[in-house]
């Protein structure tokens, strides 16, 4: 379990083929401090750490995962933001985030509001009930407010902090981003589709 608020950023540093698989080889400032078979968000994705150094860790993304996230287009040199997992003890300053990608959404837009920035996305429109207007949505791990929600678009306001020390300041026009919808938003979906059911009977 995460909460969306982003620990360091990782650079892509190999990419290995295993099968359907794909091993990355991330440096950061937080490899030294990892353990094996630790979970780690990897713009938004849950991996374990497989293996590590002082300044590098090793982690597997599988056939599913590269189908559903940009994992699939991770090349070396590319910046993932990175988050352990949440403890106990800490603060929750995010949202619930379980690190299960949902889906990818594009970017359609970006635009410089002198002091911040306005980020917006096309999501696949099947997913527009888990979607509402100041809902939180995870964001390539990043724990972010939803605004101009439509059935299938959105948009989100980047403060300077976050795009200094995330990877958004990466994103350009037509990239896509991995989104993890309120977990919260789901459940309740889930109960309403099976109250429907059982009232229909």
């Amino acid at each position: 379990m995460f909460t969306g608020i982003i620990e360091s950023l990782g650079r892509v540093e190999g990419v290995v083929e295993n099968g359907q698989n794909r091993s990355f080889w991330i440096s950061s400032p937080i490899s030294h401090d990892l353990k094996i078979d630790q979970s780690l968000s990897h713009n938004g994705i849950c991996l374990t750490v497989e293996a590590k150094t002082d300044e590098y860790h090793q982690v597997t993304a599988v056939a599913e995962t590269l189908e559903k996230t940009n994992a699939s287009v991770w090349k070396i040199g590319d910046l993932l933001n990175l988050e352990r997992a949440m403890t106990m003890q800490a603060r929750l300053d995010g949202h619930m985030v379980q690190g299960h990608v949902d889906a990818t959404a594009r970017c359609t837009g970006i635009v410089n509001m002198e002091g911040s920035w306005k980020i917006s996305f096309n999501f696949p429109q099947k997913f527009q009930t888990l979607m509402i207007e100041k809902g939180s949505v995870c964001v390539n791990g990043i724990s972010l407010t939803a605004f101009d929600v439509t059935e299938n678009s959105f948009s989100v306001a980047i403060i300077p902090y976050t795009w200094e020390h995330t990877n958004l300041k990466t994103i350009r026009t037509g990239d896509d981003v991995n989104i993890e919808f309120d977990m919260i938003g789901k459940y309740v979906e889930r109960y309403l589709l099976i109250h429907k059911i059982m009232t229909n009977k």
